[in-house]
């Protein structure tokens, strides 16, 4: 196999290496940059509403009681959330 060859499968190969590394390190940066966006889960947005990033173990329930309000009334606010799968980091509009 001569080096020709060889470089012209090398150099696709490590171009789509070296972008998928920057989509994973894109990706986990945003993940880290949602974490922390407040101890207590709770974003305040400048329209005078409140939203929550839903956590690890949180149900609707849970959330609605939290902020005073129903599951229903967060269903409402947050047209096709599935109740019954919560994804982390999601925000939800609480008020």
């Amino acid at each position: 196999m001569s080096r020709a060859s060889v470089a012209r499968v090398a150099a696709p190969v490590a171009f789509l290496l070296a972008v998928t590394i920057v989509v994973l390190l894109v990706r986990s940066g945003l993940r880290e940059g949602r974490a922390t966006l407040g101890g207590d889960g709770v974003v305040a947005v400048t329209t005078g509403e409140q939203e929550y990033v839903v956590r690890k173990g949180d149900t609707l329930e849970a959330i609605a009681a939290r902020f005073g309000t129903t599951a229903r009334e967060l269903e409402r606010l947050n047209p096709g959330i599935d109740p019954v799968e919560l994804r982390v980091g999601r925000r939800l509009r609480v008020k």
